[in-house]
């Protein structure tokens, strides 16, 4: 704290914030932007030693670890005035409150999926900017607003970093052929919670593709090791020895993705990414919604994550279970029509492609001189 204090205050006006490596990936774009278009000094807080960000940043600005306790709780609500960037949303509606200075507060997106069924009601209400990954963001956002009676935020049509990293990345050729001479590598890749796939169908699910002879590589959401550890622990134990199965302790890297032919998925939003990325199909197992706003139908606006499921891939109900290699091998023969019906879906739900790196910093850039 009195570091910060102490530095001037023009090289704090602009500051992230990122809760680690995870939520790196979503603001790596924008933080090499602002340092290599527009030399703006940041400040860069983070909760983990581990985050890549704060080696990058310590080159060119200030670089704070803070933890998760009470040191980042004090510190944001005596947060310095300037510009606060960061993909956590809940801003206000728990032990993260709202600086007593005034701090323009925006939220980058770290997932493609809706606003209004995954996440709280109020999950964004305290931000003043949001930074959208399409257009159904927007859309969400103005009619929360307008349902609430809310103050209209500043809306940013940035895109979605991630994807963004992610393709260019990718290996120059990733048609979506599938293997004739091998066997099917798939990438099973859920959300996290008491109904999440890996939660309630990960033992069942994993022994059919094994047995069916698909290579399988599983890669569990960070919170479900977190808060479901021996869920993993199980299915390690059960197949860590199988030749066709892999384990996966990081999301960060995208070699996965790169390397499946096709995703097994529930509600997570990493199937966009796979889909967009990649243009091959994903299957999605129907397990019970992900929602933490069971009044989110209020808005009128299907959620994203529902609309796209069969323009992406189809869909599998938990009581076909049986079905998943007959189903698997469907979306693998009709990998021709699903890259086209991913291609349109790309097109028409996300913003810059390719772009919102350099986008996003040129918005950040203005507001840091309004506030400098």
């Amino acid at each position: 704290m009195r570091r910060l204090q102490s530095l001037p205050q023009s090289r704090r006006y602009l500051s992230f914030y990122s809760e680690g490596p995870a939520y790196w990936v979503h603001l790596e774009p924008l933080v090499r932007h602002l340092l290599s278009d527009h030399k703006i000094p940041l400040c860069y807080f983070s909760s983990s030693p581990d985050d890549p960000g704060l080696n990058i940043v310590k080159e060119h600005g200030e670089t704070f670890l803070i933890g998760d306790g009470a040191v980042r709780t004090v510190l944001f609500k005596s947060f310095p005035p300037g510009v606060l960037v960061m993909t956590m949303p809940d801003l206000e509606n728990f032990h993260i409150k709202r600086s007593v200075h005034p701090v323009h507060y925006v939220y980058v997106q770290h997932s493609m999926v809706s606003t209004h069924m995954v996440y709280r009601s109020t999950a964004f209400d305290h931000f003043d900017t949001v930074f959208c990954a399409g257009p159904h963001h927007v859309a969400e956002t103005r009619a929360r607003e307008q349902l609430m009676g809310l103050p209209k935020k500043q809306l940013i049509e940035h895109g979605y970093g991630r994807l963004d990293n992610i393709m260019a990345m990718a290996p120059t050729s990733h048609e979506p052929e599938m293997p004739k001479n091998r066997e099917l590598r798939l990438l099973l890749a859920p959300s996290w919670g008491p109904n999440g796939l890996i939660e309630t169908k990960g033992q069942t699910v994993t022994k059919i593709l094994l047995d069916a002879g698909f290579h399988l590589t599983l890669r569990p959401h960070p919170q479900t090791s977190l808060l479901s550890p021996s869920v993993i622990r199980e299915l390690s134990d059960s197949y860590s020895r199988h030749p066709s199965f892999v384990l996966e302790d990081s999301v960060v890297s995208a070699d996965s993705l790169y390397s499946a032919d096709l995703m097994i998925s529930d509600w997570s939003g990493v199937a966009m990414e796979f889909a967009f990325c990649m243009e091959r199909p994903v299957l999605f197992i129907d397990v019970a919604r992900k929602m933490r706003n069971s009044d989110y139908m209020a808005l009128q606006i299907d959620p994203l994550e529902v609309k796209v499921r069969n323009l992406i891939g189809d869909v599998l109900a938990t009581d076909h279970l049986h079905e998943l290699p007959q189903a698997i091998k469907a979306l693998a023969d009709n990998k021709q029509m699903f890259q086209q019906q991913i291609r349109t879906a790309r097109n028409e739900w996300v913003f810059n492609l390719g772009q919102s790196g350099a986008v996003g910093a040129a918005q950040l850039a203005k507001l840091h001189a309004k506030y400098a």
